[in-house]
């Protein structure tokens, strides 16, 4: 089978160097330099600029099998508006070469902070910039009729080279201390993943976030603990908060998460 995966990032090539093993696969970069280092995993490398001022890539890298998307849209960086053009122009890209299976990759984000636990059948009310842009994304891909897509939604990401101690440690006075994490390792989302092509489930829009949700309070404290930071200091309030969990994930999936908590895993 052939997969390709536009957006070689932090995600997108640990995927990739893990697909390799039993698929032929082809990944997309932005910057030419790093072209050199996805051949050398094996993987097929493209350069795919799919910026407003003129997109520009070979359709090579859109004749396979399964397609996975895993470009952020940028909504801090100014790159927001952006986005929706650009997945248009996948879109065309998609039908254009008869892709029949599409794996979006979006994010938690495009839900509220409701104050109780959120899923997939719930109404997100996206409230953020980035999460009202993914939320127009996915809608763009729920709505087409000539392939399938899968949307997955990722909490937020850690693993190698995304330490959470550095997110708190040192700051004072960081409000909301009792609200829940909703987060995920790399490791899962790389498993996820590969349980939805392996399931083939497509159509479905998927949670993927471990089903641990200690208090950001005491996962950051013991983060910057574990990695010798100063300790971060929270007020300890419950505000806005959520919890997602991923019914249908479980329904259809069945997956069990590799960091199935936090604690023993910072303890690691």
């Amino acid at each position: 089978m052939v997969i390709s995966i536009l957006g070689c990032g932090w995600y997108g090539t640990a995927l990739a160097k893990q697909l390799v093993k039993s698929h032929t696969v082809k990944g997309s970069t932005t910057t030419a330099e790093k072209l050199p280092s996805l051949r050398a995993e094996g993987i097929l490398p493209f350069l795919i600029d799919l910026s407003a001022d003129g997109s520009r890539f070979a359709d090579d890298f859109f004749k396979c099998d399964i397609l996975i998307i895993a470009i952020p849209p940028k909504a801090r960086s100014g790159e927001g508006e952006q986005y929706i053009p650009k997945l248009q122009t996948v879109v065309n890209a998609i039908e254009r070469n008869a892709i029949n299976k599409v794996i979006l990759i979006s994010s938690t984000g495009v839900y509220a902070d409701l104050n109780r636990e959120v899923d997939e059948h719930t109404d997100p009310q996206p409230v953020s910039s980035s999460g009202k842009i993914l939320f127009v994304a996915e809608d763009l891909f729920r709505k087409q009729t000539g392939f399938k897509s899968t949307i997955i939604r990722f909490g937020g990401l850690v693993g190698p080279g995304r330490d959470p101690a550095r997110f708190f440690a040192g700051k004072k006075n960081i409000p909301n201390g009792l609200a829940p994490v909703n987060l995920i390792h790399l490791d899962d989302c790389v498993g996820f993943t590969a349980a939805v092509l392996t399931m083939d489930a497509f159509g479905f829009t998927f949670n993927a976030c471990t089903p641990h949700h200690p208090s950001k309070f005491a996962f950051y404290t013991q983060a910057a603990e574990r990695a010798g930071m100063a300790l971060p200091e929270f007020i300890p309030e419950l505000k806005e908060w959520k919890i997602v969990s991923g019914v249908i994930a479980d329904e259809v999936l069945r997956y069990e998460y590799i960091i199935n908590n936090w604690f023993n895993w910072l303890n690691q």
